[in-house]
C-alpha cells in the first residue's frame, strides 16, 4: 500500500528536509581569509600544582596584533591557556581585538607544532563568522605568531 505525504505527520516531513539539506550542504557565506601576527610579548606562565612544567598551569596573555607584512598594529589579544600535556600541549581560548569587531577562538596550543584552534564566535563586522584559525610560530623563540583565520558567515 503506497503512503501519500499528506497522511505523514509534519515532524517525520521536516526531519526528512533537514537531512536532505544537510546531506547535500547548504551553501554558506564565502569563505574569507584574514591573517594577523601575533607579538608574544606579555605571555606570563603561572606555576600551579607540582613545581615546573606540569597539568593545571596557566599561561596568560595580552598582546599587540600586526597586520600580516608585521608592519602596522591593528589590534590586540588577551587571554589564557591551560597545560594538559607537559612539554607538548595547552588548551586554550583568547580574543582578538581589532577595530570593527571581535573574534574569540578555543583549541590547541601545541609546544613543537602548529594548531587549528576553532572560531567560536565575534563581534561588529566579526559577530556572524565561523571558521578556523591556523597558528604557526614565527621563529623558534616564540616570540611571533602568525594567525591566519579561514571565516565564512
Amino acid at each position: 500500500m503506497r503512503r501519500s505525504i499528506r497522511n505523514r505527520p509534519l515532524f517525520v516531513l521536516l526531519a526528512a528536509a533537514i537531512g536532505i539539506a544537510a546531506s547535500i550542504g547548504v551553501a554558506r557565506g564565502d569563505e574569507k581569509t584574514l591573517a594577523l601576527v601575533d607579538r608574544a610579548g606579555s605571555d606570563v606562565v603561572t606555576d600551579i600544582g607540582a613545581s615546573g612544567d606540569s597539568p593545571g598551569d596557566l599561561l596568560t596573555f595580552a598582546n599587540e596584533i600586526y597586520d600580516a607584512e608585521n608592519k602596522t598594529m591593528v589590534g590586540h589579544n588577551n587571554g589564557w591557556c591551560v597545560r594538559t600535556v607537559v612539554g607538548q600541549a595547552w588548551e586554550c581560548f583568547w580574543t582578538v581585538t581589532l577595530k570593527d569587531g571581535q573574534i574569540t577562538v578555543e583549541g590547541p596550543f601545541y609546544d613543537g607544532k602548529d594548531s587549528v584552534l576553532a572560531v567560536t564566535g565575534g563581534t561588529g563586522k566579526y559577530a556572524e563568522v565561523q571558521g578556523e584559525m591556523q597558528l604557526h610560530a614565527r621563529n623558534e623563540q616564540g616570540s611571533e605568531y602568525d594567525f591566519v583565520y579561514k571565516l565564512r558567515d
